[in-house]
């Protein structure tokens, strides 16, 4: 916290310099902002070898503070400090009598002190020219801010809960029927057993008619090595895809029907040496009326993760530091090759309580894999962000 004070005292000693290059006329304002993210996920993967059964549940807290100046062209900068706060439930200090000595459940610094994850420290730039909207933001920030339409081969929901905020660059461009964004995510530093890995991603989305859109996701990946384990690999990401809205057309909250190609190129420049591309197919279908949806994710394709259980020349498999995104890619389990099936059926509960400043979602959701059952999640969110809420406030 004494940190925390230091740097917004500095924000308000170089805030009035700014001010007086743009004729004093600039305006400086005191900004702040909260997000509480609350997780219950009970997976129950008994019939699968993808990932393991648990119950993960969990919540943050991420208060911000810092200070706005908006100039009178309508530039906005902001300079915002923060702390990301995180108790999983139940991940209390084991008493030692009935854990081994050294373990990790024995620290007692799981009671609370390890709560204070990371801090978040941004500086971000807002400019509306015309129907034309940039935004700039740099340092580390919320991942809630790169709002582009990823598959969940790209992040899954473990990853989206677990790994907040993004430490690196992130533009932004908007137009009334489209939008745009290109980031980069520095994940590792070079060390003596950590990575060094970093990743630039992209989205972007336009309508072409009434109720079609034209998109695409893609992810360039950089897993490095350490000074323990040695090699590269090379995961590049592509997913361009069709997206019709028929919601309009028949007074649903939503009905839309994406269809998309997922593309990989994976190269591990030690272990094999050359490119390996597997692809598939990827449909989606929501449907929503009355609050109580429908959403069927179905890919149909080869293994987009054919590296996962190599174990790297450190000796440590790449699972999920190399594969950010669902492990239900693999597509198969038990070893089987060539093409496969993997399909996410989700029903869910999503009440309009507090819209769009209060989320709640109440969902059941069944994996299937091929013709095989993989086990089924039960969960339940809940996500606040004030923002939001100060913005519906501002608007009336």
């Amino acid at each position: 916290m004494k940190y925390m004070f230091v740097t917004l005292l500095a924000l308000f000693v170089a805030f009035p310099a700014l001010c007086s290059e743009d004729g004093g006329k600039a305006k400086v304002s005191f900004a702040y902002d909260l997000d509480f993210d609350m997780q219950f996920d009970n997976r129950e993967f008994y019939k699968s070898a993808f990932t393991s059964s648990m119950t993960v549940f969990g919540a943050r807290i991420t208060p911000s503070a810092g200070l706005n100046l908006r100039q009178t062209d309508g530039t906005t900068h902001r300079l915002m400090i923060g702390v990301d706060i995180m108790k999983d439930f139940g991940a209390s200090p084991v008493s030692p009598e009935r854990a081994p000595e050294g373990s990790a459940e024995t620290d007692r610094r799981l009671s609370n002190l390890n709560l204070f994850r990371e801090l978040t420290l941004y500086y971000s730039l807002d400019r509306q020219m015309g129907k034309t909207g940039f935004s700039v933001t740099a340092g580390i920030f919320p991942r809630r801010m790169a709002e582009g339409n990823y598959s969940r081969a790209f992040f899954s929901d473990s990853l989206r809960f677990y790994d907040n905020n993004l430490e690196g660059l992130l533009v932004k461009v908007s137009r009334p029927k489209a939008n745009f964004e290109i980031g980069c995510d520095w994940m590792g530093q070079y060390g003596t057993f950590r990575r060094e890995r970093f990743m630039i991603f992209s989205s972007g989305e336009g309508k072409v008619a009434p109720m079609l859109s034209l998109g695409y996701s893609a992810y360039l990946y950089h897993y490095s090595c350490s000074e323990t384990a040695g090699g590269v690999v090379d995961n590049v990401l592509i997913n361009p895809y069709l997206k019709f809205d028929f919601a309009h057309m028949v007074d649903f909250q939503i009905l839309s029907l994406r269809l998309g190609w997922l593309q990989a190129m994976q190269n591990d420049r030690e272990l094999v040496g050359r490119y390996v591309c597997p692809g598939g197919g990827e449909l989606d279908v929501e449907v929503r009326k009355w609050n109580v949806g429908i959403r069927n994710e179905l890919f149909f394709g080869k293994d987009m993760m054919p590296y996962y259980n190599t174990i790297d020349p450190g000796g440590y498999k790449y699972g999920n530091l190399l594969y950010p995104g669902s492990p239900f890619y693999r597509v198969h389990d038990d070893g089987t090759k060539g093409p496969g099936i993997a399909d996410r059926l989700e029903v869910y509960y999503a009440p309009k309580i507090g819209s769009p400043y209060l989320d709640l979602k109440i969902s059941a959701i069944f994996h299937f894999n091929g013709r095989k059952y993989s086990g089924c999640r039960q969960m339940v969110s809940l996500c606040f962000n004030l923002q939001e809420l100060l913005g519906r406030y501002r608007k009336h």
